[in-house]
């Protein structure tokens, strides 16, 4: 540590002024006052600071306060973007309600009620040519809405897997309170059967209890008083079980599973 050495003044040394006993300064005595050398506080009144901003921060300020606000633009059109689609979903739901209550929508209902097989060799080893006539029952329980059965529909006949025979239903219109029923010729073509396949055909037919699968896939429209739907699919998908491979065919069991695709 430094110790600072102030030098001694080299005038005579001034004897204090005397003092009387109440601790008062002599009267023609004067005091000289110091200043010392720490912080110095300047007190302004407050009617006199101006709160002028300098040159280089008045020309930023001016251009932040030109800039056009785009963040602000883009959150309001944000805004309004959600909010009209959400008044649509809104709209859109109360509009759905009402027709539901209105017209009381069921969906229709589909069977198969017989099947008769042709040309269904098993003894062969060439490829088969087998003949599915598929009957098929549509009913429409609605009271208020009309289906339009339109082109462009398949039946298909699976064995294990394997594609046996294909066909379309017909074109038609189906009113209201409805049932409909239809014979659909499915045909197949040059199909090779495996020896396991036909194995399994002989010992099926010997118990009868043959398995098949038919699927149908039919795009309908969908009509309520004049007005008609865009094109729903309705998808059919039904496993039926015969007791023999010929056109005396009976179904013993079936079970017939449906759903529409808007």
């Amino acid at each position: 540590m430094v110790d600072r050495v102030h030098p001694r003044d080299s005038s005579p040394a001034s004897s204090p002024p005397s003092s009387n006993n109440s601790g008062e300064v002599a009267a023609g005595t004067h005091t000289k006052h110091v200043p010392s050398s720490g912080t110095y506080v300047v007190q302004v009144p407050k009617d006199q600071i101006y709160r002028y901003p300098p040159p280089g921060n008045s020309r930023r300020y001016e251009a932040l306060r030109k800039r056009k606000p785009r963040r602000s633009c883009c959150c309001r059109c944000v805004c309004y973007t959600f909010s009209l689609f959400l008044i649509l979903i809104i709209a859109l739901g109360i509009t759905a309600a009402v027709l539901y209550l209105v017209f009381r929508p069921e969906a229709p209902k589909y069977t198969i009620s017989n099947v008769a097989i042709k040309k269904f060799n098993l003894t062969s080893s060439s490829p088969v040519s087998p003949e599915f006539d598929v009957t098929v029952r549509a009913e429409n329980p609605n009271n208020k809405i009309g289906i339009y059965y339109r082109k462009g529909s398949s039946v298909t006949v699976f064995y294990s897997d394997v594609r046996l025979s294909n066909g379309k239903l017909p074109a038609f219109y189906q009113p209201t309170n409805n049932v409909t029923v239809f014979q659909t010729p499915l045909k197949g073509s040059n199909v090779l059967l495996g020896n396991a396949v036909k194995t399994a055909l002989r010992n099926e037919q010997m118990e009868g209890k043959v398995p098949f699968k038919v699927n149908i896939k039919a795009p309908v429209k969908v009509k309520v008083g004049a007005v008609k739907s865009w094109e729903i699919t309705v998808k059919v998908k039904c496993d039926i079980t015969v007791n023999t491979l010929t056109a005396k065919s009976k179904i013993i069991s079936k079970d017939c599973k449906y759903s529409v695709r808007l």
